[in-house]
Order: C-alpha cells, then sequence, then structure tokens
C-alpha cells in the first residue's frame, strides 16, 4: 500500500504525527540519525511503503539542496500525500525548534559550567551512533551487489582520508547507477 493510492485515517494521520513528535526528541544530530525507526514505523510495521520508497524518498531528499530534513517531508508524502507531509514536517520540528530555542539560551547562559561542558562532549558519541545507524540502513539495498558495496565502501574511504566535498562521492555514485554498475 502507498500513501498515494490510498489515503490514511484520521487515527492513522495522527499516529504518524505522534511518531515523528516522539522522534523529533530524540534525533541528537539531526532527523537523518532516526531514520532507522522511522523505517520500522512506516514500512515494518505499518507497511504503509515498501522498503524501496523509503529508500528513495532518503536518496531523493538528500541529492535535493535545502535542509537535511527534507527527507520527513518525502516520506510523509509517500505514506500519504500531503497531509502525510504535513503531519511528518510538523510533528519532526515541533519539539525540536521549541527544546533548541530553550535549551540554546539556557547552554549560553551557562556555556562555562561543568556540566554544559560534559553534556556536549558527551553527545559526540551518541551522534556518532545514530549517523552510523542510519548508514548501515540505508546501505542495505546494496547488500548483494558486489558494484554497489564495493562504492559503499570507497565512499566511506574517500569521506575519512580526503577532504574532497561529498557531493563529488554523490556525483561518482549517481554515475555508476547510471551506468548500470551499482
Amino acid at each position: 500500500m502507498t500513501g498515494l493510492s490510498s489515503a490514511l485515517s484520521p487515527a492513522d494521520l495522527l499516529a504518524l504525527f505522534a511518531q515523528f513528535l516522539v522522534l523529533s526528541l530524540l534525533a541528537i544530530g539531526g532527523a537523518i540519525t532516526t531514520a532507522p525507526e522511522m523505517h520500522r514505523f512506516v514500512v515494518t510495521e505499518h507497511r504503509w511503503i515498501t522498503d524501496a520508497q523509503f529508500t528513495g524518498s532518503v536518496a531523493i531528499a538528500q541529492a535535493a539542496p535545502g535542509p537535511n530534513v527534507l527527507f520527513v517531508a518525502v516520506i510523509g508524502w509517500n505514506v500519504a500525500g500531503p497531509l502525510g507531509a504535513l503531519a511528518t514536517m510538523t510533528g519532526i520540528l515541533l519539539p525540536s525548534t521549541v527544546l533548541s530555542l530553550w535549551a540554546t539560551r539556557w547552554g549560553q547562559a551557562r556555556r562555562d559550567t561543568l556540566g554544559v561542558r560534559a553534556f556536549t562532549t558527551g553527545m559526540a558519541p551518541l551522534t556518532l551512533g545514530l549517523l552510523l545507524a542510519t548508514g548501515w540502513l540505508l546501505a542495505g539495498p546494496a547488500n548483494g551487489h558486489p558494484g554497489a558495496m564495493l562504492l559503499v565502501a570507497a565512499t566511506v574511504l574517500v569521506t575519512l582520508r580526503t577532504k574532497l566535498s561529498p557531493m563529488w562521492v554523490v556525483a561518482v555514485g549517481a554515475a555508476a547507477g547510471a551506468a548500470g554498475f551499482a
């Protein structure tokens, strides 16, 4: 079932909004870090979209210029059209925006305290772990395709070892995909 071929009930739209509302508070390092949980909810649990639709939603939004969070709107659109996009974007943006504004003001006033410094230092490994989980999920469809897996490994190495813009790596991946190598 896809969002464009059938409309969700108001209760389902509310559940979609509520799920993204909760995920907003867990999105340390950006909304992309909660992609595995989004996938579990919309693909595995509710079967509103397929795995390929989910991965495509993330890929197309990440390739487009603009904020990193655009993939949330594309997922919502694929689940339930414009109302799905509204539900997911409002859910993901509302709590994190309010909390960020409050925490920034509070932290700025106390930036030299041990607690604030310890908190900001401790968030780095958490963010890294969430980003790795997202990368693992997004690389899943490439499993079983040697060319794609080679491209994933090369991307990781180039990103870690050089200062080359990630856009060049994305361009190489797009060319490899278009040529049928991945």
